[in-house]
């Protein structure tokens, strides 16, 4: 691909995460980074107008494509060695952009969150992927980049500790401010509405190693109602992302050769305090609907600049061992997690991928990148992973 016109092309520049992340990457060239990009969707003149709204070079390149159109996402494809899509829900949208990928040998980062649609690229392009070169990276957002990368780097602290993976690792979000998009309930509200349709997947969403090509590991914690963890100290809450953050974790494991052990055991929640008012908390958050369906919040919709900014997040991971021993691990985000950081990470997702030779396939951020990413984030992305114990 070193002869490809583009390193990175963000399809879908004109919605609100889109603007963002060609915005980001803008901020990156302005500030010497000497990207080669290009920002893509289906207007010209949109595109023109987001392009001068965000402050980009007036010839930066523009591209229009559209999913319903195959032959103008060739075309696209094959100019670029590693397209974003911010384009979903992806399971309306997705699919032409998945096959361009595969068949030109093109990395692709997407925003994903929707594991039966996820599940289903598997099965059609994982081998035809790993023959293109084609890496197909899902989840390259805060689902589910700071929670697969949070337990690989626990992990890899425990190799370096202990000389071994914990067989149990606890993700907990300790901290978080930040608000939804309509396109983030939008694919949630497409994933329900697949599960009534089909129900049969009913099954795949609720198996938390749906992504893992086959392989059972052991039971894994539910995590659907509040419960107190002694170990802890702290209340704790049913988490929203964790359908589908466990799931690609338990891909990555997978992917990495079972590299956290066959009997990995991994759940997130929220923690909320100990005692009365820990506890209070906790079943609050477990019996108040959270966004999706019936939300009037809509597609191109989100958090203002200023929101996007005073967000943040703070998670931490918690490997355990039989004997007691153990490690700490916290990924913090200094930008509303959904959107003001989720642009920067899939956009070093993205470059990661142009710097970064690796085998094709469909691949988790923490399975495709690693150690690489984490770098790039922490140099570039506002996020911090510290070891805490």
């Amino acid at each position: 691909m070193s002869d490809r016109e583009f390193d990175v092309i963000v399809y879908g520049s004109t919605g609100y995460t889109g603007r963002l992340v060609a915005e980001y990457l803008a901020n990156r060239n302005a500030d010497g980074a000497g990207i080669n990009w290009a920002m893509a969707g289906r207007s010209q003149d949109k595109l023109e107008n987001v392009r001068d709204e965000i402050g980009a070079p007036a010839d930066t390149p523009l591209v229009v494509a559209d999913a319903s159109d195959p032959a103008s996402l060739d075309a696209m494809t094959s100019r670029a060695k590693s397209v974003i899509t911010t384009v979903g829900p992806y399971q309306h949208y997705g699919d032409a952009l998945v096959d361009s990928c595969v068949k030109n040998g093109t990395d692709y980062a997407d925003l994903c969150g929707e594991p039966n649609w996820i599940h289903a690229q598997i099965e059609k392009h994982h081998e035809a992927a790993k023959k293109s070169g084609a890496r197909i990276v899902c989840s390259a957002g805060f689902d589910s980049i700071p929670f697969d990368l949070g337990v690989h780097q626990v992990q890899k602290h425990c190799q370096e500790k202990f000389g071994k993976s914990a067989p149990r690792v606890k993700g907990r979000m300790r901290a978080m401010q930040g608000a939804a998009s309509g396109g983030t309930v939008a694919s949630m509200n497409a994933t329900m509405a697949a599960a009534q349709k089909d129900p049969g997947l009913i099954a795949l969403l609720t198996n938390p190693f749906a992504l893992a090509d086959g392989f059972q590991g052991p039971e894994q914690p539910a995590g659907t109602q509040p419960a107190y963890d002694e170990r802890l100290d702290s209340w704790n809450a049913p988490f929203i992302m964790a359908p589908i953050n466990t799931k690609n974790i338990h891909r990555t494991n997978y992917l990495l050769g079972h590299a956290y052990g066959e009997d990995f055991v991994y759940d997130e929640m929220v923690m909320t305090g100990p005692g009365e008012k820990g506890e209070a908390i906790a079943r609050e958050m477990a019996s108040t609907p959270q966004f999706g369906a019936g939300s009037d919040i809509k597609p191109g919709e989100g958090p203002t600049k200023e929101e996007r900014e005073n967000g943040f997040y703070d998670a931490v991971f918690f490997a355990e061992f039989p004997d007691g021993n153990g490690a700490v691990l916290s990924v913090k985000g200094d930008r509303d997690p959904g959107y003001g950081s989720t642009s920067k990470m899939i956009a070093e997702t993205a470059l990661g991928l142009v710097e970064t030779p690796g085998e094709g396939g469909v691949m988790t951020p923490a399975a495709a990148l690693g150690d690489k990413l984490v770098d790039r984030l922490q140099a570039n992305a506002g996020l911090t992973f510290t070891v805490e114990g």
